[in-house]
């Protein structure tokens, strides 16, 4: 099978992929860098999926083919959970602009040592320009060392890096402004990473995220807080004075 190479990345604005989501691209100074592969690593509740979702649909509506791989949902629920911001997903699948693959961790370890598979398969038959693997982190969880956790990272970002898309990778992780995510493979290896915060200020759960490195770009260095609206998640313009620390 032809292997596409991935084309180096650049500062410039014209090689900057749009993500539509509210102030991020501000922030990010255009969005994602074309082709880079990024991490957006977050807790349970704090719309790691919808974000990822929205990165996509900000592609499809400009006439993009995306994909989503997801190793932990089913596609009738994931559907009626993104109906319920009005993203009708089927529409998309019907103009051959989403792609939904329910796939195994057991199946990318596999890919892995074949150095291809129905992911790679799909993103050549199809174009894919846009991806997004939701979640990273049961396929980490496959590996009981730390080294073989390291190497399977690597291969598996340097597989994602021949495919020449703009990707989007979930961690489930609970993130912290004042601590390291556990894995340095992944924070070294991802083009971009960024953090979504909720933490309980005054018995109350709020979101916050930070863009903690991005690659070839001057973006923000502040911390902002986001709302998860019935249209998605709306980032604030405007910086957050505070931060609750957990």
């Amino acid at each position: 099978m032809k292997k596409r190479i991935k084309a180096p990345l650049t500062a410039t604005k014209r090689n900057k992929v749009e993500t539509r989501i509210p102030n991020f691209d501000t922030l990010s100074n255009g969005g994602f860098e074309k082709n880079a592969t990024n991490v957006i690593i977050g807790g349970s509740g704090s719309g790691k999926s919808i974000f990822a979702t929205q990165f996509l649909l900000g592609g499809m509506s400009k006439g993009e083919r995306t994909l989503y791989v997801t190793f932990e949902e089913k596609k009738i629920q994931f559907y009626d959970n993104m109906k319920e911001f009005g993203w009708d997903l089927k529409e998309y699948e019907k103009k051959g602009l989403f792609t939904f693959l329910e796939y195994t961790p057991e199946k990318v370890k596999t890919m892995l040592d074949e150095g291809g598979g129905a992911i790679e398969s799909i993103i050549l038959e199809k174009k894919i320009e846009r991806i997004v693997i939701d979640s990273i982190t049961s396929f980490d969880l496959l590996f009981e060392s730390e080294l073989k956790k390291r190497e399977a990272a690597l291969s598996l970002f340097s597989m994602i890096n021949k495919w020449n898309c703009t990707s989007l990778l979930t961690l489930e992780e609970e993130p912290s402004p004042t601590k390291k995510i556990s894995s340095q493979t992944i924070q070294f290896e991802s083009d971009s990473l960024i953090a979504l915060y909720y933490i309980l200020e005054n018995g109350e759960r709020k979101h916050f995220l930070e863009i903690l490195k991005m690659r070839s770009t001057k973006h923000s260095n502040k911390i902002y807080r986001y709302e998860i609206s019935e249209k998605g998640i709306i980032i604030d313009k405007k910086p957050t004075k505070k931060i609750p620390l957990q």
